[in-house]
């Protein structure tokens, strides 16, 4: 029996929407016979009568924080967030945290306790003693902190896309669900009950991205965070 699920990809105006409601279709291959409607909507009713939630986006968190507000999600948005399967993607993991000093700092959703924060104009490999480029762009290593429906299948140390200036800091190290080294470690995924969420962009990392989607569609929400 085919099982019908439901995503609903918040649109608030900021990025990536398209390509990661394109990347979700193709990933409905690797799932267990669902099928699947994906709507990028920022209307409140579909929002809330989706199975499943993803808040991408792109761009700066003081317009992300500010588009949220003008298009009155914010209690939509952590609605969800307590109640269903829900991925944030990039700006949209950060603004899960609770404050981001971007933008001369930004109060955020405050659902995952924690800050985000800028990498250090003067980052340096410790290995080469090279200067490091801000942004952090392109391919790097994360390493599984956890064990997490949204790992499986999906190596150790896999290498996922990365674009971003700013990193997370949750408050608790329970929190982190993955990390990567550039200049120093850094988390770069969260897990906190129902919610899971990534630095990297899932929808530009190839078939690791793809799992991950698809780990996303079939994952119930639950997850055992003492790792049994």
């Amino acid at each position: 029996m085919t099982t019908h699920t439901t995503i609903a990809v918040i649109d608030y105006g900021m990025g990536n929407l398209h390509s990661v409601a394109k990347a979700l279709e193709h990933a409905i291959q690797f799932t267990t016979g669902r099928s699947v409607s994906i709507n990028v909507t920022n209307d409140k009713q579909l929002i809330g009568s989706a199975d499943r939630i993803v808040l991408p986006g792109v761009g700066a968190i003081r317009d992300c924080i500010g588009e949220m507000q003008r298009l009155d999600l914010i209690d939509t948005i952590k609605d969800a967030a307590a109640n269903k399967p829900f991925l944030g993607v990039c700006i949209g993991m950060q603004a899960l945290l609770s404050h981001s000093s971007e933008n001369n700092g930004v109060e955020c959703l405050d659902i995952i306790p924690g800050e985000v924060t800028r990498f250090a104009e003067k980052l340096i490999d410790p290995s080469s003693g090279e200067r490091l480029k801000i942004p952090h762009m392109g391919w790097n290593q994360v390493s599984q902190q956890i064990k997490h429906p949204l790992w499986h299948n999906i190596a150790q140390h896999q290498r996922f896309y990365f674009v971003h200036s700013y990193f997370a800091i949750p408050k608790t190290a329970e929190s982190i669900a993955g990390s990567t080294t550039y200049g120093h470690p850094l988390c770069v995924a969260l897990a906190q009950e129902n919610i899971f969420a990534t630095q990297f962009h899932p929808e530009k990392s190839a078939d690791a991205g793809l799992q991950l989607f698809a780990n996303f569609i079939d994952w119930d929400g639950s997850y055992d965070s003492s790792g049994q």
